[in-house]
């Protein structure tokens, strides 16, 4: 087994991890998860966010442990950069661009892209693509940045993954409706303006400031990595 990851409730409340949205905003399901309100903002129960944290992170030991994929997901503008240099760190797939819909639900059409994609770069790489017109190779070069973008994140994950890991359910709620359908394990925070029902582990916390997503991406790294290393 994986050492246990330390959870402070101090340091979430310095991350900001218990601030959630405007009282308006609030889904009647996350009342459970709320302790009060500050300046027209609920406020979580981050006894109960440690919690749901360290559930969320003893299912994704078990995952990795066992040799098991899972998808990072996060393609909120402020989140982009930070979900993805974890999850390379980690050496784990993720999306943080645009959520392509049938990525689960049409995965057999999303791989013959991916694989297009790795053969025109493996082409270019080698030297194949010379032999066509600059202006066709230009074309070539296009394309390959262009389908970069959209699959280098997942140009290695070759079946659905066991599970994914949302950083932002509002903004990638698309993805969590495929996961549920194909039967694949979701782990997301969940903000106070989103409803936790689709998540099989959710964390209450704040999913729109760095600071407290950094905090979350951290523990599930520190966990990943234990995880890999107990499983080799």
């Amino acid at each position: 087994m994986a050492k246990e990851v330390k959870l402070s409730v101090e340091e979430m409340e310095k991350a900001g991890v218990n601030f959630g949205h405007k009282a308006s905003k609030l889904h009647p399901k996350m009342k459970q998860y709320v302790v009060g309100m500050k300046n027209g903002v609920h406020i979580f129960d981050l006894e109960k966010t440690a919690k749901e944290l360290s559930r969320a992170l003893v299912f994704l030991s078990k995952i990795v442990s066992e040799g098991k994929t899972v998808l990072f997901v996060g393609t909120k503008i402020q989140l982009k950069a930070m979900v993805q240099g974890v999850a390379q760190d980690c050496g784990i797939p993720y999306v943080t661009e645009r959520w392509l819909g049938g990525t689960f639900t049409n995965f057999e059409t999303i791989q013959k892209r991916v694989n297009y994609f790795k053969d025109l770069q493996t082409k270019k790489e080698t030297g194949e693509l010379g032999k066509y017109t600059k202006k066709e190779q230009l074309n070539f070069d296009r394309e390959i940045a262009k389908l970069k973008v959209k699959f280098d994140g997942v140009r290695n994950m070759s079946k659905l993954p066991d599970a994914v890991f949302i950083f932002g359910l509002d903004k990638d709620v698309t993805c969590a409706n495929e996961a549920k359908i194909k039967g694949i394990k979701i782990i997301s925070i969940v903000d106070t303006n989103v409803n936790p029902d689709i998540v099989d582990y959710p964390i209450p916390a704040n999913d729109d400031a760095i600071s407290a997503v950094r905090y979350v991406l951290e523990k599930a790294k520190e966990c990943i990595m234990d995880s890999k290393v107990v499983s080799k």
